[in-house]
């Protein structure tokens, strides 16, 4: 079986390292200082309406229900404690936001009892501050060793022989760190507990991923409306960016036009506007840190009659893809039902023209488990997550990507925002 992890690199700009990062705010190209004054501001952008006071945050009953689901895992996979990081999972068990860095923060898990925190102590007041429940903060001075501190509350704990399971985007150092603070236990990955209870959203986590798609779909319509010959990628992020800070979340998207749109993850190359060029935006926003990830590939003025063909063809696959979705359902299989519509069309074979796995999971982070890959034969369940987006990339003259978030339900699979319907009139 193929194992899923998170990944804690860039991928596309905006949101891509939001594992290392965890903070509060995170870092976003595109935010409200980037945006060209009111003055500016295309009518369709100023239609935009506000959308960050329908944000519900997720509740500190929720969170203590997450602890609870991990302890259970826990007790399954035979982990005593679990040693969580500053990055996205902190904030998903305890509320925390906290910047990844030498110094070390973080939360002990035991299998039963409360969490424990750990912190710099000159951090005490803030990690108090963010704690949504519990009030065990233990504190270690510059001049202190904090795998020693660590050990010591494991060993209070009653796990010092234990296994001790490391969430696994901890950096190796540190989990290096605690193991040999600890040397009579066993450390291992802890990914079956913290993946076990990411990887299937709850009713108020796809509400706010939903919310989340929603905005970015109508940002990306309200841009394509003001879209205007002689502009460059950097023109139009700036109306992205714009057109979130009409709305109240903070978001971004990667543009490409013309060739560059051949390459799924496009080119640093200086791009320009023109009548009959494709242009593809990707990118999302947060609610509450949950995201959204939708790419639309639109044309300025007429397009091709090989564009409108490609463009169907990838709907037609993202299509397949949906309805192959269900509860029991070998994730590889989702991948399967779109390539087979891009090969029968003549893209194929293989990774020649849709040259990546369709999907990947997305919640608190951009990518996250599981993948819709060949050969990945973990089983959908209800409540999973996932980008279905199918493309056609023809090298050096254009490519075509649709990107939807998908979410699996009791009996079949939806889509959080309505298909694009074609390349003429690429917003429903």
């Amino acid at each position: 079986m193929q194992r899923s992890t998170t990944f804690t690199t860039s991928r596309r700009g905006f949101l891509r390292g939001s594992l290392a990062a965890g903070a509060a705010a995170l870092p976003l190209a595109g935010t409200a200082s980037a945006a060209p004054a009111d003055a500016a501001m295309p009518d369709s952008i100023r239609a935009l309406q506000p959308v960050a006071a329908r944000v519900v945050p997720i509740g500190n009953d929720e969170r203590a229900a997450r602890i609870a689901r991990a302890q259970q895992l826990m007790a399954a996979h035979g982990i005593d404690v679990v040693f969580i990081g500053a990055g996205s999972s902190l904030t998903y068990f305890t509320g925390m936001h906290w910047w990844n860095s030498e110094r070390l923060t973080g939360v002990l898990v035991p299998r039963k009892g409360e969490p424990v925190y750990v912190t710099p102590e000159f951090e005490r007041g803030r990690t108090l501050e963010q704690i949504k429940f519990g009030n065990d903060v233990r504190g270690w001075q510059e001049d202190e060793d904090p795998y020693a501190l660590v050990a010591g509350v494991v060993r209070e704990m009653g796990h010092a022989t234990g296994t001790v399971g490391m969430e696994e985007t901890v950096p190796f150092f540190r989990a290096k760190g605690i193991g040999d603070a600890l040397p009579q236990a066993r450390v291992v990955d802890a990914w079956p507990v913290t993946a076990g209870c990411r990887r299937v959203k709850s009713t108020a986590e796809l509400a706010l991923m939903r919310l989340a798609n929603q905005n970015t779909l109508a940002v990306y319509e309200a841009v394509w409306k003001a879209l205007k010959p002689g502009m460059t990628e950097q023109d139009i992020s700036a109306l992205i960016a714009m057109a979130y800070a009409r709305t109240g979340l903070k978001g971004s998207a990667d543009v490409n036009i013309g060739k560059y749109t051949a390459s799924p993850h496009g080119s640093d190359k200086p791009q320009h506007l023109t009548e009959g060029t494709p242009i593809i935006f990707d990118g999302g926003c947060r609610a509450d840190g949950y995201t959204s990830d939708i790419t639309r590939t639109v044309v300025l003025g007429q397009p091709t009659d090989e564009m409108r063909r490609v463009f169907d063809i990838v709907l037609q696959a993202q299509t397949a893809a949906l309805k192959s979705a269900r509860p029991g359902v070998e994730m590889g299989a989702v991948d399967a039902a779109a390539r087979k519509v891009i090969a029968d069309a003549g893209y194929g074979p293989d990774y020649r023209y849709f040259s990546h796995r369709l999907g990947h999971g997305i919640g608190l982070d951009m990518h996250e488990w599981d993948y819709l890959v060949r050969g990945n034969r973990h089983l959908l369940e209800p409540g999973m997550t996932f980008s279905d987006e199918p493309g056609i990339y023809i090298p050096e003259r254009f490519g075509v990507r649709l990107e939807d978030i998908l979410y699996v339900t009791d009996d079949g699979a939806a889509l959080m925002t309505p298909q694009s319907p074609s390349i003429d009139a690429p917003f429903a």
